[in-house]
Protein backbone atom coordinates (compact mmCIF):
# COMPACT_ATOMS: atom_id res chain seq x y z
CA UNK A 1 0.00 0.00 0.00
CA UNK A 2 1.16 3.54 -0.77
CA UNK A 3 0.93 4.63 2.90
CA UNK A 4 3.30 1.89 4.05
CA UNK A 5 5.83 2.83 1.39
CA UNK A 6 5.60 6.50 2.35
CA UNK A 7 5.94 5.67 6.05
CA UNK A 8 9.03 3.56 5.37
CA UNK A 9 10.63 6.48 3.55
CA UNK A 10 9.83 8.82 6.44
CA UNK A 11 11.35 6.35 8.90
CA UNK A 12 14.47 5.94 6.79
CA UNK A 13 14.98 9.69 6.45
CA UNK A 14 14.17 10.43 10.09
CA UNK A 15 16.24 7.70 11.76
CA UNK A 16 19.06 10.14 12.57
CA UNK A 17 16.65 12.48 14.34
CA UNK A 18 14.40 10.09 16.26
CA UNK A 19 14.74 6.92 18.29
CA UNK A 20 11.20 5.81 17.39
CA UNK A 21 8.60 7.15 14.96
CA UNK A 22 4.95 6.68 14.14
CA UNK A 23 2.94 7.63 11.06
CA UNK A 24 -0.84 8.04 11.26
CA UNK A 25 -2.92 8.61 8.13
CA UNK A 26 -6.61 9.49 8.11
CA UNK A 27 -8.87 9.74 5.09
CA UNK A 28 -12.44 11.04 5.42
CA UNK A 29 -15.30 11.49 3.00
CA UNK A 30 -18.36 13.41 4.16
CA UNK A 31 -21.72 13.84 2.46
CA UNK A 32 -24.01 16.64 3.65
CA UNK A 33 -27.52 17.11 2.26
CA UNK A 34 -30.05 19.62 3.59
CA UNK A 35 -33.48 20.49 2.23
CA UNK A 36 -35.60 23.61 2.71
CA UNK A 37 -39.02 24.20 1.17
CA UNK A 38 -38.68 21.24 -1.16
CA UNK A 39 -35.35 22.37 -2.59
CA UNK A 40 -31.79 21.30 -1.85
CA UNK A 41 -30.48 23.94 0.55
CA UNK A 42 -27.08 22.37 1.15
CA UNK A 43 -25.20 19.80 -0.85
CA UNK A 44 -21.59 19.10 -0.06
CA UNK A 45 -19.25 16.19 -0.67
CA UNK A 46 -15.80 16.61 0.84
CA UNK A 47 -12.71 14.40 0.76
CA UNK A 48 -9.90 15.06 3.22
CA UNK A 49 -6.64 13.23 3.73
CA UNK A 50 -3.93 13.95 6.24
CA UNK A 51 -0.81 12.43 7.76
CA UNK A 52 0.77 13.02 11.15
CA UNK A 53 4.21 12.08 12.40
CA UNK A 54 5.17 11.47 16.01
CA UNK A 55 8.82 11.00 16.90
CA UNK A 56 10.68 10.42 20.19
CA UNK A 57 14.14 11.59 21.10
CA UNK A 58 15.60 12.27 24.57
CA UNK A 59 12.26 11.14 26.06
CA UNK A 60 10.51 14.00 24.25
CA UNK A 61 7.70 13.54 21.74
CA UNK A 62 7.61 15.75 18.67
CA UNK A 63 4.55 16.18 16.44
CA UNK A 64 3.93 17.36 12.89
CA UNK A 65 1.26 16.87 10.24
CA UNK A 66 0.45 17.61 6.61
CA UNK A 67 -2.45 17.46 4.16
CA UNK A 68 -0.01 16.76 1.36
CA UNK A 69 0.37 13.01 1.70
CA UNK A 70 3.35 12.35 -0.57
CA UNK A 71 7.14 12.32 -0.58
CA UNK A 72 7.39 16.10 -0.96
CA UNK A 73 6.30 16.46 2.70
CA UNK A 74 8.87 14.12 4.25
CA UNK A 75 11.58 16.65 5.06
CA UNK A 76 9.10 19.17 6.46
CA UNK A 77 7.42 16.53 8.65
CA UNK A 78 10.71 15.39 10.16
CA UNK A 79 12.08 18.88 10.80
CA UNK A 80 8.84 20.22 12.26
CA UNK A 81 8.43 17.24 14.58
CA UNK A 82 12.05 17.58 15.69
CA UNK A 83 11.75 21.32 16.38
CA UNK A 84 8.39 20.83 18.05
CA UNK A 85 9.86 18.22 20.40
CA UNK A 86 12.63 20.60 21.49
CA UNK A 87 10.08 22.85 23.18
CA UNK A 88 8.20 20.13 25.05
CA UNK A 89 8.52 20.57 28.82
CA UNK A 90 6.03 17.90 29.84
CA UNK A 91 7.18 15.72 32.71
CA UNK A 92 4.91 12.82 31.71
CA UNK A 93 6.65 10.27 29.55
CA UNK A 94 5.06 9.45 26.20
CA UNK A 95 5.70 6.26 24.27
CA UNK A 96 5.27 4.86 20.81
CA UNK A 97 3.46 1.60 21.36
CA UNK A 98 4.92 -1.67 20.07
CA UNK A 99 1.54 -3.37 19.69
CA UNK A 100 -0.93 -5.62 21.49
CA UNK A 101 -0.90 -9.42 21.40
CA UNK A 102 -4.05 -9.60 19.29
CA UNK A 103 -6.66 -7.39 17.68
CA UNK A 104 -10.30 -8.26 17.19
CA UNK A 105 -11.49 -8.40 13.59
CA UNK A 106 -14.25 -5.86 12.97
CA UNK A 107 -16.24 -5.08 9.86
CA UNK A 108 -17.17 -1.44 10.37
CA UNK A 109 -17.76 -0.59 6.73
CA UNK A 110 -21.19 -1.06 5.15
CA UNK A 111 -20.76 -1.66 1.45
CA UNK A 112 -24.53 -1.38 0.99
CA UNK A 113 -24.61 2.12 2.51
CA UNK A 114 -21.65 3.18 0.38
CA UNK A 115 -23.27 1.85 -2.79
CA UNK A 116 -26.76 3.28 -2.15
CA UNK A 117 -27.21 5.87 -4.92
CA UNK A 118 -26.83 9.49 -3.90
CA UNK A 119 -30.16 10.19 -5.60
CA UNK A 120 -31.88 7.91 -3.07
CA UNK A 121 -30.38 9.86 -0.18
CA UNK A 122 -31.48 13.17 -1.68
CA UNK A 123 -34.99 11.84 -2.31
CA UNK A 124 -35.19 10.53 1.26
CA UNK A 125 -34.34 14.00 2.62
CA UNK A 126 -36.90 15.71 0.40
CA UNK A 127 -39.57 13.13 1.28
CA UNK A 128 -38.82 13.58 4.99
CA UNK A 129 -39.53 17.31 4.85
CA UNK A 130 -42.68 16.89 2.75
CA UNK A 131 -44.07 14.14 4.98
CA UNK A 132 -43.64 16.32 8.07
CA UNK A 133 -45.37 19.31 6.49
CA UNK A 134 -48.23 17.16 5.22
CA UNK A 135 -49.00 15.46 8.54
CA UNK A 136 -50.82 18.30 10.28
CA UNK A 137 -51.84 21.85 9.29
CA UNK A 138 -50.36 23.12 12.57
CA UNK A 139 -46.87 22.24 11.30
CA UNK A 140 -45.91 25.60 9.78
CA UNK A 141 -42.22 25.03 9.04
CA UNK A 142 -39.37 22.57 9.03
CA UNK A 143 -36.35 24.26 10.63
CA UNK A 144 -33.84 21.54 9.82
CA UNK A 145 -34.03 18.56 7.52
CA UNK A 146 -30.71 16.91 6.81
CA UNK A 147 -28.88 13.72 5.92
CA UNK A 148 -25.17 13.32 6.69
CA UNK A 149 -22.86 10.42 5.95
CA UNK A 150 -19.24 9.88 6.93
CA UNK A 151 -16.67 7.38 5.66
CA UNK A 152 -13.43 7.22 7.60
CA UNK A 153 -10.25 5.20 7.06
CA UNK A 154 -7.25 5.24 9.37
CA UNK A 155 -3.83 3.71 9.03
CA UNK A 156 -1.15 3.50 11.72
CA UNK A 157 2.41 2.23 11.29
CA UNK A 158 5.52 2.70 13.43
CA UNK A 159 9.18 1.78 13.71
CA UNK A 160 8.36 -0.91 16.29
CA UNK A 161 6.66 -3.05 13.66
CA UNK A 162 3.05 -1.99 14.20
CA UNK A 163 0.96 -1.91 11.02
CA UNK A 164 -2.79 -1.38 11.50
CA UNK A 165 -5.68 -0.35 9.31
CA UNK A 166 -9.41 0.20 9.88
CA UNK A 167 -12.28 1.81 8.01
CA UNK A 168 -15.92 2.48 8.77
CA UNK A 169 -18.94 4.47 7.71
CA UNK A 170 -22.09 5.78 9.33
CA UNK A 171 -25.08 7.93 8.38
CA UNK A 172 -27.57 10.00 10.33
CA UNK A 173 -30.63 12.07 9.54
CA UNK A 174 -32.22 14.80 11.64
CA UNK A 175 -35.44 16.79 11.35
CA UNK A 176 -36.84 19.64 13.45
CA UNK A 177 -40.36 20.93 12.87
CA UNK A 178 -42.27 23.98 14.10
CA UNK A 179 -45.88 23.65 15.27
CA UNK A 180 -48.11 26.69 15.75
CA UNK A 181 -51.53 27.04 17.36
CA UNK A 182 -52.72 30.60 17.93
CA UNK A 183 -49.73 32.49 19.31
CA UNK A 184 -48.12 29.35 20.70
CA UNK A 185 -45.22 27.80 18.78
CA UNK A 186 -43.25 24.70 19.73
CA UNK A 187 -40.58 22.57 18.08
CA UNK A 188 -40.18 18.81 17.85
CA UNK A 189 -37.36 16.75 16.47
CA UNK A 190 -36.34 13.23 15.58
CA UNK A 191 -33.26 11.49 14.27
CA UNK A 192 -31.89 8.16 13.12
CA UNK A 193 -28.29 6.91 13.25
CA UNK A 194 -27.38 3.80 11.30
CA UNK A 195 -25.21 2.27 8.60
CA UNK A 196 -28.25 0.44 7.20
CA UNK A 197 -30.08 2.74 4.80
CA UNK A 198 -33.20 0.56 5.13
CA UNK A 199 -33.59 2.03 8.65
CA UNK A 200 -34.01 5.54 7.23
CA UNK A 201 -37.81 5.55 7.31
CA UNK A 202 -38.89 9.08 6.43
CA UNK A 203 -42.53 8.48 7.45
CA UNK A 204 -41.53 7.29 10.93
CA UNK A 205 -39.06 10.13 11.45
CA UNK A 206 -41.54 12.77 10.31
CA UNK A 207 -44.27 11.34 12.53
CA UNK A 208 -42.03 11.32 15.63
CA UNK A 209 -40.97 14.95 15.14
CA UNK A 210 -44.51 16.14 14.42
CA UNK A 211 -46.03 14.26 17.35
CA UNK A 212 -43.46 15.72 19.73
CA UNK A 213 -44.04 19.28 18.52
CA UNK A 214 -47.82 18.97 18.74
CA UNK A 215 -47.67 17.36 22.18
CA UNK A 216 -45.74 20.37 23.52
CA UNK A 217 -48.32 22.96 22.42
CA UNK A 218 -49.79 24.68 25.43
CA UNK A 219 -46.76 23.94 27.60
CA UNK A 220 -46.41 26.01 30.77
CA UNK A 221 -43.94 25.99 33.68
CA UNK A 222 -44.51 23.81 36.72
CA UNK A 223 -44.42 24.91 40.36
CA UNK A 224 -40.87 25.22 41.73
CA UNK A 225 -39.96 22.39 44.10
CA UNK A 226 -38.18 19.02 44.19
CA UNK A 227 -39.72 16.29 42.03
CA UNK A 228 -39.00 12.71 41.08
CA UNK A 229 -37.61 12.96 37.53
CA UNK A 230 -37.71 10.52 34.63
CA UNK A 231 -35.13 11.28 31.94
CA UNK A 232 -36.01 10.12 28.44
CA UNK A 233 -33.30 7.81 27.10
CA UNK A 234 -31.64 10.34 24.77
CA UNK A 235 -31.85 13.14 27.37
CA UNK A 236 -29.98 11.08 29.99
CA UNK A 237 -27.44 10.05 27.32
CA UNK A 238 -26.79 13.74 26.60
CA UNK A 239 -26.26 14.44 30.32
CA UNK A 240 -23.96 11.44 30.69
CA UNK A 241 -21.96 12.46 27.63
CA UNK A 242 -21.44 15.94 29.05
CA UNK A 243 -19.83 14.43 32.17
CA UNK A 244 -17.91 11.53 30.61
CA UNK A 245 -14.55 13.26 31.12
CA UNK A 246 -14.80 12.58 34.88
CA UNK A 247 -13.77 8.99 34.06
CA UNK A 248 -10.58 10.01 32.19
CA UNK A 249 -7.39 9.23 34.10
CA UNK A 250 -5.85 12.52 32.98
CA UNK A 251 -8.63 14.46 34.71
CA UNK A 252 -8.26 12.33 37.84
CA UNK A 253 -4.48 12.83 37.92
CA UNK A 254 -4.86 16.59 37.60
CA UNK A 255 -7.40 16.75 40.43
CA UNK A 256 -10.19 17.68 38.01
CA UNK A 257 -12.41 14.72 38.84
CA UNK A 258 -14.06 13.83 42.13
CA UNK A 259 -13.49 10.16 41.32
CA UNK A 260 -9.90 10.23 42.58
CA UNK A 261 -9.25 7.26 44.91
CA UNK A 262 -12.75 5.88 44.23
CA UNK A 263 -11.78 2.67 42.37
CA UNK A 264 -13.69 -0.32 43.83
CA UNK A 265 -16.03 2.04 45.68
CA UNK A 266 -19.78 2.46 45.00
CA UNK A 267 -20.47 5.67 43.06
CA UNK A 268 -23.92 4.82 41.64
CA UNK A 269 -26.98 2.82 42.63
CA UNK A 270 -26.51 -0.97 42.51
CA UNK A 271 -28.51 -1.53 39.30
CA UNK A 272 -26.38 0.95 37.32
CA UNK A 273 -23.71 -0.44 34.98
CA UNK A 274 -21.80 1.79 32.57
CA UNK A 275 -19.97 0.15 29.66
CA UNK A 276 -17.33 1.34 27.20
CA UNK A 277 -17.62 -1.03 24.24
CA UNK A 278 -15.55 -0.54 21.06
CA UNK A 279 -17.26 -3.48 19.35
CA UNK A 280 -20.85 -2.20 19.19
CA UNK A 281 -22.19 -2.97 15.74
CA UNK A 282 -22.91 0.30 14.01
CA UNK A 283 -21.36 2.29 16.87
CA UNK A 284 -20.03 5.82 16.44
CA UNK A 285 -16.54 4.84 17.53
CA UNK A 286 -16.27 1.08 16.97
CA UNK A 287 -12.66 0.13 16.23
CA UNK A 288 -10.24 -2.72 16.96
CA UNK A 289 -7.50 -0.27 18.01
CA UNK A 290 -7.27 3.20 19.55
CA UNK A 291 -5.37 6.31 18.49
CA UNK A 292 -2.07 4.87 19.72
CA UNK A 293 -2.51 1.42 18.18
CA UNK A 294 -3.53 -0.29 21.42
CA UNK A 295 -6.07 -3.09 21.04
CA UNK A 296 -9.45 -1.96 22.31
CA UNK A 297 -11.64 -4.10 24.53
CA UNK A 298 -15.05 -3.97 26.18
CA UNK A 299 -14.89 -2.76 29.78
CA UNK A 300 -17.34 -1.92 32.54
CA UNK A 301 -16.41 1.48 33.96
CA UNK A 302 -19.12 1.12 36.59
CA UNK A 303 -20.26 -2.41 37.39
CA UNK A 304 -23.44 -2.65 39.48
CA UNK A 305 -22.72 0.73 41.00
CA UNK A 306 -19.01 0.16 41.72
CA UNK A 307 -16.30 2.16 39.89
CA UNK A 308 -13.98 -0.39 38.26
CA UNK A 309 -11.53 1.63 36.16
CA UNK A 310 -10.48 4.99 34.81
CA UNK A 311 -9.89 5.36 31.09
CA UNK A 312 -6.24 5.50 30.08
CA UNK A 313 -3.98 6.29 27.17
CA UNK A 314 -0.31 5.32 27.45
CA UNK A 315 0.89 8.63 28.92
CA UNK A 316 -1.60 8.51 31.81
CA UNK A 317 -1.22 4.75 32.22
CA UNK A 318 2.56 5.04 32.55
CA UNK A 319 2.08 7.71 35.20
CA UNK A 320 -0.16 5.39 37.25
CA UNK A 321 1.96 2.29 36.59
CA UNK A 322 -0.82 0.46 34.74
CA UNK A 323 -1.62 -0.54 31.16
CA UNK A 324 -3.55 1.60 28.70
CA UNK A 325 -7.26 0.72 28.53
CA UNK A 326 -7.26 1.35 24.78
CA UNK A 327 -8.82 4.80 25.12
CA UNK A 328 -6.08 6.86 23.50
CA UNK A 329 -7.87 9.22 21.14
CA UNK A 330 -7.16 11.50 18.20
CA UNK A 331 -9.77 14.04 17.14
CA UNK A 332 -8.04 13.99 13.75
CA UNK A 333 -4.61 13.58 12.20
CA UNK A 334 -3.93 17.18 13.32
CA UNK A 335 -4.39 16.51 17.02
CA UNK A 336 -2.20 15.06 19.75
CA UNK A 337 -3.22 12.02 21.78
CA UNK A 338 -5.94 12.63 24.36
CA UNK A 339 -8.47 10.30 26.04
CA UNK A 340 -12.01 9.44 25.06
CA UNK A 341 -14.63 6.75 25.36
CA UNK A 342 -15.44 4.47 22.44
CA UNK A 343 -19.15 3.55 22.52
CA UNK A 344 -20.37 4.52 25.99
CA UNK A 345 -23.70 3.12 27.15
CA UNK A 346 -25.78 2.37 30.24
CA UNK A 347 -26.86 -1.27 30.47
CA UNK A 348 -30.60 -1.73 30.11
CA UNK A 349 -32.81 -2.48 33.07
CA UNK A 350 -36.05 -4.47 33.11
CA UNK A 351 -38.75 -1.76 33.16
CA UNK A 352 -40.71 -0.32 30.27
CA UNK A 353 -41.13 3.45 30.19
CA UNK A 354 -44.82 2.98 31.08
CA UNK A 355 -43.87 0.89 34.12
CA UNK A 356 -41.45 3.60 35.23
CA UNK A 357 -44.21 6.22 34.87
CA UNK A 358 -46.50 4.05 37.00
CA UNK A 359 -44.02 4.39 39.89
CA UNK A 360 -44.41 8.20 39.88
CA UNK A 361 -47.33 9.85 41.68
CA UNK A 362 -46.24 13.41 40.95
CA UNK A 363 -43.13 14.11 38.92
CA UNK A 364 -41.50 15.35 35.73
CA UNK A 365 -40.54 13.61 32.48
CA UNK A 366 -37.55 15.38 30.87
CA UNK A 367 -37.24 14.99 27.10
CA UNK A 368 -34.79 17.77 26.25
CA UNK A 369 -31.87 19.50 27.97
CA UNK A 370 -30.25 22.75 26.88
CA UNK A 371 -27.07 24.52 27.90
CA UNK A 372 -25.03 21.35 28.37
CA UNK A 373 -21.80 23.16 27.48
CA UNK A 374 -22.32 26.15 29.75
CA UNK A 375 -24.66 24.97 32.50
CA UNK A 376 -22.53 22.35 34.17
CA UNK A 377 -19.23 21.92 35.99
CA UNK A 378 -17.44 18.60 35.31
CA UNK A 379 -15.14 19.13 38.31
CA UNK A 380 -17.83 19.56 40.98
CA UNK A 381 -20.50 17.62 39.09
CA UNK A 382 -23.03 20.43 39.54
CA UNK A 383 -25.46 21.19 36.73
CA UNK A 384 -28.25 23.69 36.15
CA UNK A 385 -29.93 23.22 32.79
CA UNK A 386 -32.92 24.58 30.91
CA UNK A 387 -35.29 21.77 30.06
CA UNK A 388 -38.71 20.86 28.82
CA UNK A 389 -40.88 17.78 28.96
CA UNK A 390 -44.08 16.73 30.67
CA UNK A 391 -45.71 16.64 34.08
CA UNK A 392 -46.45 13.15 35.42
CA UNK A 393 -49.47 12.67 37.64
CA UNK A 394 -50.74 9.36 39.02
CA UNK A 395 -48.38 7.40 36.76
CA UNK A 396 -49.41 9.09 33.51
CA UNK A 397 -48.41 12.05 31.36
CA UNK A 398 -50.64 14.97 32.38
CA UNK A 399 -49.48 17.98 30.35
CA UNK A 400 -46.44 19.51 28.60
CA UNK A 401 -44.13 21.80 30.58
CA UNK A 402 -41.46 24.29 29.51
CA UNK A 403 -39.44 27.23 30.82
CA UNK A 404 -38.07 25.14 33.66
CA UNK A 405 -34.57 24.64 35.00
CA UNK A 406 -33.37 21.40 36.56
CA UNK A 407 -30.52 21.54 39.05
CA UNK A 408 -28.54 18.75 40.62
CA UNK A 409 -25.17 17.09 40.97
CA UNK A 410 -24.09 14.37 38.56
CA UNK A 411 -22.53 12.17 41.25
CA UNK A 412 -25.58 12.50 43.48
CA UNK A 413 -27.83 11.78 40.50
CA UNK A 414 -26.01 8.47 39.90
CA UNK A 415 -26.63 7.48 43.53
CA UNK A 416 -30.27 8.63 43.38
CA UNK A 417 -31.25 6.50 40.37
CA UNK A 418 -34.29 4.37 41.24
CA UNK A 419 -35.30 2.73 37.96
CA UNK A 420 -33.59 1.88 34.67
CA UNK A 421 -35.63 1.28 31.54
CA UNK A 422 -35.21 -1.26 28.75
CA UNK A 423 -35.55 1.26 25.91
CA UNK A 424 -31.87 2.00 25.16
CA UNK A 425 -31.20 4.52 22.40
CA UNK A 426 -28.08 6.16 21.02
CA UNK A 427 -28.09 9.94 21.36
CA UNK A 428 -26.69 12.33 18.76
CA UNK A 429 -23.50 12.57 20.88
CA UNK A 430 -22.84 8.84 20.40
CA UNK A 431 -23.67 7.91 24.02
CA UNK A 432 -26.52 5.43 24.59
CA UNK A 433 -28.88 5.06 27.53
CA UNK A 434 -32.29 3.72 28.47
CA UNK A 435 -34.77 5.98 30.25
CA UNK A 436 -33.75 6.66 33.86
CA UNK A 437 -35.79 7.55 36.95
CA UNK A 438 -34.09 9.68 39.60
CA UNK A 439 -35.42 9.98 43.17
CA UNK A 440 -35.59 13.80 43.10
CA UNK A 441 -34.18 16.92 41.48
CA UNK A 442 -34.76 20.61 42.13
CA UNK A 443 -37.01 22.09 39.44
CA UNK A 444 -37.37 25.85 39.05
CA UNK A 445 -40.48 26.91 37.20
CA UNK A 446 -43.24 29.31 38.13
Amino acid sequence: MKYKELADKIFEQGKDRFEDMEVYVEKTKAIEIAVFNGEIDKYNISDTEGLSLRGIYDDKMGYSYTEKVDESSIEMLIEEAYENGKHIDALEKEIIFSGSDEYKELDNFSKELHETPLEDKIEFTKALEKAALDLDPRIVAVSYCMYNEIENSKYLVNTKGLNLEDSGNLAYAFIMVVAKEGEDTKTGSSYVISKDFAEFDYKKLAREAVEEALSLLGAKPIKSQEYPVVFRNDAFAELLGAFQSVFYAERVQKGLSLLKDKIHEPIAMKKFTLVDDPFVEGGFNSSPFDGEGTATYCKKIIDEGVLKTYLYNWKTATKDGVKSTGNGHRDSYKSSITTSTTNLYVEEGDKSLEEIFHSVDSGVYITDLQGLHSGLNPVSGDYSLSAHGYEIENGKIKRPINQITIAGNFFETLMDIEEIGKDIRVSMNGVASPSIKVKKLAISGE
